[in-house]
């Protein structure tokens, strides 16, 4: 990723399952998400999912940090209302 700006978002998870299914949850975004100003990468290791945010300019960096903030924030609310649910 060679962009003139970037960001590392690391969210640390109680247990790796949990991890597993939010990163499964986000992955299909990764190179879906429409613009050309901004690029992201994702990892897990263990319990720690990393989002890496690339963008040509500050306003794209915020965004993309933005939406990825979301994404794993939606992912994460969406299995514990799963596991409340069960």
């Amino acid at each position: 990723m060679a962009r003139a700006h970037d960001a590392v978002l690391e969210f640390s998870f109680e247990d790796e399952s949990r991890a597993r299914i939010v990163e499964a949850s986000v992955r299909p975004e990764v190179g879906a998400i429409a613009g050309d100003r901004t690029e992201a990468a994702l990892d897990r290791d263990g319990s720690t999912v990393t989002v890496t945010v690339g963008a040509d300019d500050l306003v794209a960096l915020r965004a993309g940090i933005n939406t990825w903030a979301t994404l794993v924030g939606v992912g994460e609310a969406a299995d514990a209302a799963a596991m409340s649910s069960a």
